[in-house]
């Protein structure tokens, strides 16, 4: 039986965690470098690491606060942000990154994934897809959440993996922040049409909205959340001894 992962996520801006609701509001949460091995020693399966405004503003990544955060961190770190050249996977590797998350860049050069797989392999490339429901459709946000493009979510999972993403991260912008839980109809038309590992993210609010998602979508590989980690709502051990009270198989 595939284990599990919970994956907490730090949503940088200006070098310090933020956190807000359907991609708005952003308010100050914590230090990443801190949280970031707070999470390593506790429990988390991995770690991401948005820049979540470095495309937005059209500059790099914030190499210096992840370059400190990877040297307190004992677990694979997915590192998100300003992604737009091959280069960039270079330096953010270098930085002490595991895997590198694409979005905007990938959307705009969909073969940066291929070159990316190419020279890395496709275990480094992750997709990460800002999905929101428009006019009955999925449609697939860039730059933060803060332009929609005309790419459909199913439809562009799919191309994702066919040049060479080895792992999808779907957000979905409607539960995003809510605490209403994930979104299990959108995450599991997503599995349906990969065979990729996917990592749902946006809605969590409490430990039994883990319980659900897997139950749900057993096919999702992993689930990802911020604030009700961050702020200490769920624990990540007693949320996994929740899960394996309910035949979910995770690592303890």
């Amino acid at each position: 039986m595939i284990t599990k992962r919970i994956i907490p996520c730090l949503d940088v801006k200006n070098g310090r965690v933020v956190k807000g609701v359907n991609f708005m509001n952003l308010s100050d949460v914590s230090d990443p470098v801190q949280l970031a091995k707070y999470y390593s020693e506790c429990g988390a399966d991995e770690l991401v690491f948005y820049d979540i405004t470095a495309s937005a503003e059209g500059r790099g990544l914030f190499t210096d606060v992840l370059t400190r955060t990877a040297e307190n961190v004992f677990i694979p770190l997915t590192v998100g942000g300003a992604i737009n050249e091959v280069s960039d996977f270079d330096r953010v590797l270098k930085c002490g990154a595991d895997k590198v998350s694409v979005n905007s860049g990938a959307v705009r050069n969909p073969n940066l994934m291929y070159e990316a797989a190419k020279k890395y392999g496709s275990q480094c490339v992750v997709l990460s897809m800002d999905v929101k429901r428009v006019d009955g459709k999925y449609a697939v946000f860039v730059k933060g959440g803060r332009e929609m493009t005309d790419l459909e979510a199913i439809e562009w999972a799919k191309r994702g993996q066919e040049l060479g993403a080895g792992e999808l991260v779907i957000n979905s912008m409607d539960t995003d922040g809510v605490r209403g839980g994930f979104d299990t109809e959108l995450l599991t038309k997503i599995c349906d049409a990969v065979t990729i590992p996917v990592i749902a993210s946006g809605g969590a609010g409490c430990a039994e909205d883990f319980v659900k998602l897997f139950n749900t979508c057993p096919t999702v590989d992993a689930g990802l959340a911020a604030s009700i980690f961050h702020f200490g709502d769920v624990k990540i051990n007693e949320l996994k001894e929740l899960l394996k009270q309910n035949n979910i198989n995770v690592r303890i």
